[in-house]
């Protein structure tokens, strides 16, 4: 691929990947335009994530991947961090104060780290060989529960109209996608009422909405 004829940002996403969900809503809230280029994880031939191409831009075959100022970027976390820093447009993403930084980091790794690699299509696939379908919904709920719990605790002390006060930041970045996945496993958000009020907030701000994965080029209905 020859980066310099990048006109902009290219973004390869899948409409029902949390990460790169995050990634699309940074990207609509630094107003930032943008080339999706959809990556089927969940084809016929076990997923595009696998072709001999995908795989040269990112060896751990998994999406999202930004490719920005001529860079290729993988990781949700530090793609954000990365436009956060370099684009003074639209909102910023981690605040300038410290406490507020750090606790936005918090719960955003609390997610990235301590529940969504539960949900994971790969560990999926391996839970139901090993385990059988009934196992794995009792696994994913125990999960995905006990990571909720942790981050409506960590609320608690941050919470103000948004994850860490009034602001936006990269934890709702995080927070949106990971509760759609969790309804999608029948998870009660009405047991999370701080979860729940946060994200009938965000469900009024357009940049996520723009980033549903109804709203992508690739959307198949769930």
């Amino acid at each position: 691929m020859n980066l310099t004829k990048q006109a902009k940002p290219v973004l390869w996403s899948f409409y029902l990947s949390s990460c790169s969900w995050r990634v699309r809503i940074a990207l609509n809230l630094k107003n930032i335009d943008y080339e999706y280029k959809a990556v089927d994880l969940l084809n016929k031939k076990g997923g595009d994530q696998f072709n001999k191409e995908f795989t040269k831009l990112n060896p751990k075959q998994e999406v999202p991947i930004l490719l920005i100022d001529n860079i290729i970027f993988t990781q949700s976390i530090p793609i954000i961090e990365y436009l956060d820093s370099t684009r003074k447009t639209g909102l910023k993403l981690l605040s300038d104060d410290v406490v507020k930084r750090a606790r936005s980091r918090i719960i955003a790794q609390v997610i990235n780290s301590g529940i969504q690699p539960y949900q994971n299509a790969n560990v999926i696939k391996r839970i139901n060989k090993e385990m059988g379908k009934e196992k794995r919904i009792e696994w994913l709920n125990f999960y995905l529960n006990k990571g909720l719990t942790t981050v409506e605790t960590l609320l608690k002390d941050t919470k103000g109209r948004y994850c860490v006060g009034d602001e936006i930041s990269l934890a709702d970045l995080c927070l949106v996608p990971q509760v759609f996945a969790a309804k999608r496993y029948k998870i009660d958000i009405g047991n999370f009422p701080l979860i729940n009020s946060i994200i009938l907030e965000l469900d009024n701000v357009s940049a996520f909405h723009k980033a549903l994965p109804e709203n992508q080029p690739d959307f198949l209905k769930i």
